[in-house]
Order: C-alpha cells, then sequence, then structure tokens
C-alpha cells in the first residue's frame, strides 16, 4: 500500500507515529534514548500505521525504559512540534463540535450565555395579575362610591390622599435620575389647590398653582444653587402642574351643581377606556399602536376603548336624563358619543405620557402600592389628562345651573 492510500489514522496512532518521529530525530541530534543507537531508516520504506502493510518494522534497540500501553512518565514524554499539536487540537475541536448537539452551549467558556428563550419565561398575555387586578379596583371603586354618596368633601380627601401618594412615587423615580423634587411644599401645593378650586372655582385654582410652582422654585433654591437646582426646581414644578393641578378640574366637576353624578361618570368613562382597551387588546391585538413608547397598546385595543367608553356615555345620559343630577335640562344621547371619544382620546394620551416618562427613567411601573395595577401614578395617569377634557366638555355642553 503506498503513501497515498493510507487509511485515516486514529488518535493514539497519531501520537505513537509523532513520538516515534521524535525519537528517531532525538537520535540523529543527541543520541535519543538512553542507551539507544541511531539506526537509519530505508528511505523507500514508507512509515504507515503500526502493524500494517508497509511499515517499518525494524526493531530499535530497546530503552531503559521501554514504553508499554500504559501512559509514559512525564519527564520521557517526547515534545511534540508546536505546529502539529496545534493542528491536532484544532482537529479535536472540530471533531467534538461536529459531535455536540444542536443548541448545545460550551460550559467551559467563561462568558458563555444561555438561550434567551431559557433564561426569560414568555409573559402572559394580559401582563397582569387579573384576579388581584379586579379585586383591588373593586376596593377603590368601593371607596370612590362611598366619598360620593356620604358626602362630597370626603372625595376631596381622597383625591388628596392620591396625589400626595403620586407625588412620592414621583420623587422616587426622579431620584434614579439624579434629581430630588421638594415634596413639603408640593404636598402644601396639592392641598391649597384642591381646595381652593372646590371652593371658589378655576381662577383660585390657577392663583394656587403659581403659588405652588414659586414656593418649589425658592424652597429648592434656598436648599443650594446652580445647574441642579434649577433641574430640581424644574422637576417640581412638572410635578405639581402634572399631579395636583390636573386632579383639580375633578374637584372643579365636584364643586358644581349634581357634581357628583359628574364625578361619577368622568370616572366611569375612564374605567371603561381601560377595561374595553384591555380586553380588546388581549383578545385581538396586532397592530401596535406606538411601538416606541408602549408596545402593548394596540390599534385594536384603542377601538375596544371607543365602543366601551361611547355605551357607557350614552348609559349615563339615560340614567341621568335629568341632567346628570338636578341641571333642569334633559341631556341628549350624543352627548354620551362626545364624552366617550373625548375621555378616549385623552386618557390615551395620559396613558402614553406616563408610559413615556417611564420609559426615559427605565422603568416598569412607578410604584407596587396597588398590587395588578403597580403604582398610583399608574392608574392617575389617564384619569390626571382626561379630568380637564371632561370636565370641559361638560361645561360647554350641559352647564350647570349653580355653583
Amino acid at each position: 500500500m503506498s503513501s497515498g492510500d493510507e487509511a485515516p489514522l486514529t488518535r493514539r496512532q497519531l501520537r505513537e507515529r509523532a513520538a516515534r518521529e521524535a525519537r528517531q530525530s532525538g537520535s540523529a541530534d543527541d543520541g535519543g534514548w538512553p542507551g539507544a543507537t541511531a539506526v537509519p531508516r530505508d528511505p523507500s520504506t514508507p512509515l504507515g500505521p503500526p502493524g500494517g502493510a508497509g511499515a517499518d518494522t525494524r526493531a530499535l534497540p530497546a530503552p531503559e525504559h521501554p514504553p508499554t500501553g500504559a501512559p509514559e512518565p512525564a519527564a520521557e514524554r517526547p515534545v511534540v512540534p508546536a505546529e502539529e499539536r496545534e493542528e491536532r487540537e484544532d482537529r479535536e475541536d472540530h471533531v467534538r463540535d461536529s459531535e455536540a448537539p444542536a443548541g448545545a452551549v460550551d460550559a467551559g467558556e467563561p462568558d458563555a450565555l444561555e438561550p434567551r428563550e431559557a433564561l426569560v419565561a414568555p409573559p402572559a398575555r394580559a401582563g397582569r395579575n387579573v384576579p388581584i387586578a379586579i379585586g383591588v379596583g373593586l376596593a377603590l371603586g368601593a371607596a370612590l362610591l362611598a366619598s360620593l354618596y356620604f358626602r362630597k368633601e370626603l372625595f376631596i380627601v381622597l383625591a388628596f390622599a392620591a396625589c400626595v401618594g403620586a407625588l412620592w412615587e414621583l420623587r422616587q423615580a426622579l431620584r434614579s435620575r439624579d434629581m430630588d423634587i421638594p415634596l413639603l411644599p408640593l404636598v402644601v401645593g396639592s392641598a391649597g389647590m384642591l381646595v381652593s378650586a372646590y371652593v371658589s372655582g378655576l381662577e383660585a385654582l390657577l392663583v394656587a398653582f403659581v403659588l405652588t410652582a414659586g414656593g418649589v422654585f425658592v424652597w429648592r433654591v434656598l436648599d443650594g444653587g446652580g445647574l441642579r437646582a434649577l433641574r430640581d426646581a424644574a422637576a417640581g414644578v412638572f410635578a405639581a402642574a402634572y399631579v395636583p393641578f390636573l386632579a383639580g378640574f375633578a374637584v372643579l366637576m365636584l364643586a358644581a351643581d349634581g357634581g357628583e353624578w359628574r364625578v361619577l361618570v368622568f370616572i366611569a368613562l375612564v374605567v371603561a377606556n381601560d377595561t374595553g382597551g384591555f380586553a380588546a387588546g388581549v383578545m385581538f391585538g396586532a397592530h401596535p399602536l406606538a411601538p416606541s413608547v408602549s408596545p402593548k397598546k394596540s390599534w385594536e385595543g384603542a377601538a375596544g376603548s371607543l365602543v366601551l367608553a361611547c355605551a357607557v356615555g350614552v348609559g349615563a345620559t339615560f340614567l341621568t336624563i335629568d341632567g346628570f343630577g338636578s341641571f333642569g335640562a334633559t341631556v341628549p344621547w350624543w352627548l354620551g358619543l362626545v364624552l366617550g371619544a373625548a375621555t378616549v382620546a385623552a386618557a390615551t394620551v395620559g396613558d402614553l405620557g406616563e408610559s413615556l416618562i417611564k420609559r426615559d427613567l427605565g422603568m416598569k411601573d412607578m410604584g407596587a402600592v396597588l398590587p395588578g395595577h403597580g403604582g398610583i401614578l399608574d392608574r392617575l395617569d389617564s384619569l390626571l389628562v382626561a379630568a380637564p377634557v371632561v370636565a370641559v366638555t361638560m361645561t360647554l355642553l350641559v352647564p350647570p345651573t349653580g355653583g
């Protein structure tokens, strides 16, 4: 058999061949094995597999410790040339990779990562614990109804507590970006805005907001100047406008004649927007509404919000046929459609606006006070932006007869 027709060599044969060649080269240089005498090899006899055809069967003088089937001592092992050793290691790596199952990860690599699917379980399509969310929602609804039924002023207390909780959550969130808004002047200003709106109307609400914004700015500057103080003061003014000022419009509705019905219809419209959007989005959602801001929101969900909110609005006109309480005039049914559409538009903007804030802050929820819902601000986002829209719409289409 010629050298070109040699059978493929196993790893053991490769090691034995390399060891034999190393011994022969060592014999030519410095005598090789102790006590061995160099024996020239006939060039016409090719090297082949041990014991195979064409193999050089001439015996070499036995060394002091002839190799056996057991591994040789480390001190007497021949040194394999670097190039051949690298070639053999590459060949072994290739064989090992080809025999490994598909998708396997080498645990020996320090930076080896498991597949993403094995690390992160796919989230539920609903995105939250629905039974807990429903229970918390019912509890909040019961507290709201109780405040409107027994005494209107109790609703102001409830709104003030919600504003304080939302401001505290917003402060904690902004601290993650090295901003610290002064909480005390915001709390005092929130009370002033809500009470002013209930007692003296829109003008008083605006004055209270301006005073709160000035107090926040002065408070922060007295605590330290510079660009950081300016940034904190600006964030504080934003917080005053975002939470208590917008919440003051709900109190303006409460202060009007038949204010309990106005607030109740306003809350029912926003809840219908959230419920219709959630149900339609879970069942039919396929086209994202704003993927860069809130990937879970879909056009199908927006359609569900519009349908349910308009239905609730029309139903409210029949349930309060005398004008959401006692306006002294019949409320037309189409007012429910207008209120429903306006609420959906405003609530969607409010929801997306808060989602944008959370995305900029790198947060999923503003808090965890309300299980199944997140934080207080996560529940107020739609209500806050929808309050002035619904209040203005009701005032223009069904003007109150008293305040």
